[in-house]
């Protein structure tokens, strides 16, 4: 049924006595493009102007709602859809967030909040587990990177916009929640039920794998990452030097820029480790090592997967574009932007996309990723049943040992588990084997 035109409503024509002035004066938007050189050399100008026919056509948009939607709408409600749609549009990082979205991420950017332990992410219109972050319900219960969330308790999240999603998803501990989720290749729905937890993310964890081979585990990059790593790398060569080591940045989100940097300075001693490109000068940075460096020469393998995002491939693409170590595993997920927290008057925030990093060869990881140099793809290692082979130990009256026996039994267990572990450690003896051989 189509229904007649009629003359504006007075909402309508008050928007529009406020903002065509505004279109008129050709106001400056706050953050004005800058000018950029075409293919010949000339300086092409950006108008500022604010476009008065699209003014006009949102202020009738909006007179349409306030007349005709079947419930009445508040024009505050309507004027906070529309800032939030201006943001979702941009890219799936870009966000509006009110006081309590707020201060959610300043909570999860601290280490600290209530909920499953999972970071998400919007492809294709598709609310998406970026990864489960590590002792957490949502680790613990099985979710896996690259999950399509399809309902959160109940209620389905097509069309649901990236906060709402991360909204329904914390809560109070000891609640429940149920989520559907598909997995990549199979056709029925996976359910799972969580309970909500305190989430306070401890993103270092260290053991050594054998005696001179660490394992250097982080989860995700805050604030005090780069110390916790310090630490970690100090415990683990007190006793002897570290013939080796494991980053393992699986299933890592990322986290915050300078963290990253101050991880990655940890193995390198010179050169760049990552550069931002934005329209505005501010968000053109650049980072470099320092000769601080407790771990510049330990022969290193870094881990990653599709889990592998942001900071996590900033530090990846770093040690590789630095030749610093060998990266092992599978691609990583491809988040090349960088999101700045920008705090608005009424205790509200944007969280807007500002510039792009890139490695220090140039390469941009948006919606590329870090292709490993050694491919690996998760598995488990299956011990064949059959003959058992008779060892120098086996036979009866053997002379003993010097050397006290090593329980490995735990660690073998880990590593059958975990396949790219296990290759990983096979390969920093191979270079070990090769450099002794040089030496």
């Amino acid at each position: 049924m189509t229904l007649p035109v009629t003359e504006r409503s007075a909402p309508a024509k008050r928007l529009l006595a406020t903002l065509l002035p505004i279109a008129l004066l050709s106001v400056p938007l706050p953050l004005p493009a800058q000018p950029s050189n075409d293919s010949n050399g000339t300086v092409d100008s950006v108008s500022n102007d604010l476009p008065l026919e699209e003014i006009q056509t949102f202020a009738e948009v909006f007179e349409r709602i306030k007349r005709a939607y079947v419930e009445d709408v508040e024009d505050r409600t309507l004027l906070r859809n529309a800032m939030r749609g201006m943001l979702s549009e941009l890219d799936p990082h870009s966000a509006y967030l009110d006081k309590e979205e707020y201060q959610s991420l300043r909570e999860s950017t601290e280490g600290e909040f209530g909920g499953i332990g999972i970071e998400v992410g919007m492809e294709n219109g598709q609310l998406m587990v970026i990864t489960p972050i590590d002792d957490t319900p949502a680790s613990e219960a099985g979710l896996m990177s690259r999950d399509i969330i399809i309902r959160i308790d109940g209620t389905p999240t097509e069309g649901m916009s990236l906060q709402e999603a991360v909204t329904l998803m914390r809560g109070d501990p000891n609640t429940t929640l149920d989520i559907s989720v598909l997995r990549a290749g199979e056709e029925s729905p996976r359910e799972f039920t969580l309970t909500r937890e305190i989430i306070r993310s401890e993103s270092v964890k260290h053991e050594l794998l054998e005696t001179g081979y660490g394992y250097l585990r982080i989860s995700q990059f805050q604030s005090r990452t780069p110390d916790q790593a310090r630490q970690a790398l100090e415990r683990m060569s007190r006793e002897q030097p570290l013939e080796g080591l494991v980053l393992d940045l699986r299933n890592n989100p990322g986290g915050v820029l300078q963290a990253a940097v101050g991880v990655a300075d940890l193995f390198l001693d010179e050169g760049l480790i990552v550069y931002t490109e934005g329209r505005v000068p501010d968000n053109e940075l650049s980072f470099s090592a320092s000769t601080d460096t407790p771990a510049d020469d330990v022969p290193l393998v870094v881990l990653i997967n599709g889990g592998s995002a942001s900071a996590a491939e900033i530090v990846a693409g770093a040690l590789q574009d630095q030749r610093r170590g060998v990266i092992m595993g599978t691609d990583s997920f491809g988040k090349g932007s960088v999101q700045q927290i920008m705090p608005l008057g009424n205790g509200e925030g944007l969280k807007l996309t500002t510039a792009l990093y890139y490695t220090p060869e140039g390469r941009s990881i948006q919606a590329q990723g870090i292709e490993p140099d050694v491919d690996v793809v998760r598995g488990r290692l299956e011990v064949a049943e059959g003959r058992r082979e008779i060892r120098e130990a086996d036979l009866e009256g053997h002379l003993r040992s010097q050397q006290a026996p090593r329980d490995r039994e735990a660690l073998s267990q880990r590593l059958r588990e975990d396949y790219q572990l296990s290759e990983a450690l096979n390969l920093l003896k191979a270079l070990n084997v090769v450099d002794r051989r040089r030496n």
